[in-house]
């Protein structure tokens, strides 16, 4: 059983069809057991079930039926929580190992349309201006609305080199039309380069190569630097998550040994503890996290564990903040799909529960200038059915982040938050910072 801790990259659009009755009676109550409910309530889906079959105006296809209900049941659970059909299952395991044709984006499915939630970089949709928070409305011309985020995602996969027309809506701006061909999406998950003498490492999502990948750039960043690595931009902005193990590994990377996150189920005895492996490789240098509210589970176990361990200063934007963990329960070794269902919140190192509230950073820096107006940016909080943050002092304390914002027309694609890390880590303001931190 796989763990994942990735946004809902895999929910599904449900039609509500599974309703679970209660009875009450009017006679003497009488307790029955609740197994006895329970078949009552399946007698009443499978009625419903037949009645459909036999009475409905059109026909209808059982399969989408009854996956639409499971679907209807999981997510009133929480948004993360479905139903994975088998040739969804088969596409998740490529997704976090392989290589596919398509555009290059990670998605969900919110208010019946798809929305993005990081375009991957290098890919048709980061090329073609797709951002985080866009809705996708149409492919092809035909609206989706209503249609599952499973056929969804196969109308917008295809060959490599077949072109594909959707209509894309951001917030504040009118729909408009993008042309993209597909390509076979090969995720380079890792990127670097000397940026103004230091260290620059992206890494895009939590997949199975994510920490190979980082070793890799360090090892590499260290050859070009002349054997020292004066400071480290790790920047983690749009990445939406991946594999839980990954992120403790990725951790290791930065911390010599000790704890990294924490995961606790319904029952107190159900906590688990993952510690870092020993001998951490970028021992001294000093690091800088980059984070922004499209920034998500793995990305954030990351940054909380080095907020809370105090090996770095965390920079940008308050983090989405999806704490739960998902586990990839398979159905009949996968010939059923599988099932993926949150098992289990996650803490940082001092025991936080970011859930729905997210990582503040320790130095608040937007991407965008102050125009003036109310920015809406769709946290974990304002999903549907979102899980609350068990300790309801710390979820309703909103403290007002002192922001910084560029000047007055700084072009965006100068990346102001990638610039003030590196003024931070040049300007000698990062020890000031760490020691104000920790005392």
């Amino acid at each position: 059983m796989k763990k994942y801790i990735l946004p809902t990259i895999g929910s599904f659009a449900a039609i509500g069809l599974f309703a679970l009755s209660t009875h009450q009676s009017t006679a003497v109550a009488v307790e029955r057991p609740a197994y006895e409910e329970t078949f009552e309530q399946l007698e009443l889906f499978a009625d419903v079930l037949a009645r459909v079959r036999s009475d409905y105006v059109v026909d209808v296809d059982n399969g989408e039926m009854i996956e639409d209900a499971i679907n209807g049941m999981l997510q009133s659970l929480d948004p993360h929580s479905s139903y994975v059909n088998p040739e969804a299952f088969r596409d998740l395991q490529v997704d976090t190992s392989g290589e596919y044709g398509g555009l290059g984006m990670e998605v969900t499915m919110e208010d019946g349309f798809v929305k993005v939630i990081s375009p991957i970089d290098d890919t048709p949709a980061k090329r073609g201006g797709i951002k985080a928070g866009d809705y996708i409305t149409e492919i092809e011309g035909k609206s989706i609305m209503g249609v599952s985020l499973t056929e969804a995602v196969d109308q917008m996969r295809g060959k490599p080199g077949e072109p594909i027309t959707i209509t894309v809506v951001t917030e504040g701006e009118e729909p408009r039309e993008v042309s993209l061909t597909r390509e076979k999406i090969k995720r380079q998950i890792v990127k670097f380069e000397v940026k103004d003498g230091f260290g620059y490492v992206r890494i895009a999502q939590f997949n199975e190569k994510a920490e190979e990948g980082l070793r890799a750039a360090v090892t590499s960043l260290r050859k070009e630097m002349g054997g020292n690595i004066p400071g480290l931009v790790l920047d983690l902005r749009g990445n939406p998550g991946g594999l839980l193990d990954q992120s403790i590994k990725v951790s290791s990377v930065f911390l010599d040994g000790g704890e990294v996150v924490s995961t606790r189920g319904r029952v107190a005895s159900d906590t688990e503890r993952y510690n870092g492996e020993r001998g951490e490789m970028v021992k001294g240098v000093p690091l800088v996290v980059l984070i922004d509210g499209a920034s998500a589970s793995a990305s954030e176990i990351v940054a909380g564990a080095i907020q809370d361990r105090g090996r770095g200063l965390i920079v940008g934007m308050t983090s989405f903040g999806k704490g739960s963990v998902q586990s990839i329960i398979p159905l009949r070794g996968g010939r059923d799909g599988a099932l993926r269902l949150t098992t289990q919140r996650y803490y940082t190192p001092s025991g936080r529960s970011i859930q729905g509230t997210g990582i503040d950073p320790d130095i608040a820096v937007s991407a965008v200038p102050d125009d003036g107006k109310t920015r809406m940016s769709r946290r974990e909080a304002d999903l549907p059915n979102a899980i609350e943050n068990e300790d309801d002092e710390t979820a309703d304390e909103v403290e007002e982040l002192v922001v910084d914002y560029p000047p007055e027309g700084f072009e965006i694609q100068d990346d102001y938050q990638l610039q003030k890390a590196i003024e931070i880590l040049k300007s000698g303001s990062y020890a000031q910072k760490m020691a104000e931190l920790t005392r």
